[in-house]
């Protein structure tokens, strides 16, 4: 069987970038963090997070479902993390 073609070889972790979308005083978003930290922290995935309310764009897009979540920019997830999923996510 021949190799894979690289579109479809798996990333390595580190080359992985998570997103948190959030607003402060977000009680789901604080919860999303916690996840997206430990996940983020046993892989060795960089991860950044946004405020919502700084960014129109984010905000037309998102609003109604933060947290949202992005893997390498596209959404993953929002309201509830699961860990689990996040993790087959990021190293698939």
């Amino acid at each position: 069987m021949a190799d894979m073609s690289p579109m479809f070889r798996r990333k390595d972790p580190q080359d992985r970038l998570v997103t948190l979308i959030r607003k402060p005083g977000c009680h789901l978003c604080d919860d999303a963090q916690q996840v997206v930290e430990k996940v983020c922290g046993d892989l060795g995935v960089p991860w950044e997070q946004k405020d919502i309310t700084e960014d129109e764009a984010l905000h037309r897009e998102y609003w109604e479902q933060i947290p949202v979540v992005l893997v390498d920019g596209a959404q993953h997830t929002f309201w509830r993390v699961d860990e689990e999923r996040l993790r087959k996510a990021l190293t698939r």
